[in-house]
């Protein structure tokens, strides 16, 4: 157990000498860490900076993300996914405000709407030098790994002891820094395919690097069936401007975003030209998009209206509609 107990020692020292240079790690703002935190759910960070400069650009503070409407905060939020993370955010900033300042415990930060056990532990920890460690899916591998153990990732009693493991690791003093530094390995080098064994810090206490295994783990039994759904999407367009139709209230996730019509939502349209086909995945969904122009003449109904280009960046944009419109190459995006 001793060469264990230097894991953690091993992954902050390493992350001292150097890192990814991510602006969420020059501070310790608990408000710019819960946004990167939120954002980086599900989200690579290089895809997360320029959202999270220019969210942070608009909304400085929490009471400045409180007080905004929910549609300001979705367009912000448009072309990052996975749109309950922008309500959740905002109603959380109500609470934060409500309450008078950030919460400062696991306890109340994980009360937060939106906040897992993974994201609450980020934050007490680097904010507020709590000593929580964080269990992702990075880190899940990285256990599996070091311990050599071919135990099912899925369930919930291998999460559960692995948590163990982690705190076990962690260094009490920089826990921070600890949590950072095992995020960072897991990103860059503890990779999924083809990990980078020769530049691990903790390749000397790696298990499965020992026993040749490392690229067979982890094991993960419970895998879920992508389901394949296909369709097509319109662009008409008229003087300039482009046809749009806003997810009503019932579409839960996608609620106000503004989209491109289908055949369904404009029976009297007349189709034209085919211009190809777009894909997008929402965890195991799988969309594969036909775009076609067409025509309409009639009158749209309510859920309608007529965007120009430039009026695009200031409402909640759906990444579909965004992915077609450079399909056709309309102008602006």
């Amino acid at each position: 157990m001793a060469a264990r107990s230097g894991i953690g020692k091993s992954l902050t020292a390493w992350f001292a000498r150097g890192h990814r240079d991510l602006p969420w790690r020059r501070t310790t703002d608990p408000y710019r860490i819960w946004v990167s935190e939120i954002m980086l759910q599900q989200t690579r960070a290089q895809a997360v900076i320029p959202y999270y400069e220019r969210f942070l650009a608009r909304f400085p503070t929490v009471e400045s993300l409180a007080a905004a409407r929910e549609d300001e905060v979705l367009a912000l939020w448009s072309g990052l996914g996975y749109y309950s993370r922008a309500r959740n955010l905002r109603k959380a900033a109500i609470a934060i405000r409500d309450a008078g300042e950030f919460p400062t415990t696991f306890e109340g930060i994980r009360a937060l709407a939106g906040v897992g056990d993974y994201t609450a532990a980020a934050i007490a920890s680097i904010a507020f030098g709590l000593p929580h460690a964080v269990v992702d899916g990075n880190v899940l591998r990285v256990v599996a790994r070091v311990e050599d153990d071919a135990s099912d990732v899925g369930a919930g009693s291998t999460r559960e002891r692995f948590r163990e493991i982690v705190q076990g690791w962690l260094e009490v003093r920089h826990p921070g820094a600890f949590n950072q530094a095992l995020m960072e390995l897991g990103a860059t080098v503890c990779l999924p395919r083809n990990p980078m064994c020769l530049v691990c810090p903790v390749a000397a206490m790696c298990k499965s690097r020992e026993s040749g295994r490392a690229a067979e783990l982890p094991v993960k039994l419970r895998r879920q069936e992508p389901v394949h759904i296909s369709g097509e999407l319109l662009i008409v367009e008229r003087s300039g401007r482009v046809l749009l139709r806003q997810r009503e209230a019932s579409a839960s996730r996608m609620a106000g975003f503004w989209d491109l019509p289908t055949p369904g939502d404009l029976p009297d349209a007349k189709p034209g030209a085919h211009l190809g086909e777009i894909r997008h995945t929402i965890t195991h969904h799988r969309y594969t998009w036909t775009v076609r122009r067409a025509t309409f003449g009639g009158r749209p109904g309510k859920a309608f209206r007529w965007f120009a280009p430039e009026e695009w960046d200031a409402i909640p944009f759906s990444t579909t509609a965004r992915k077609a419109l450079r399909r056709a190459q309309v102008h602006n995006l």
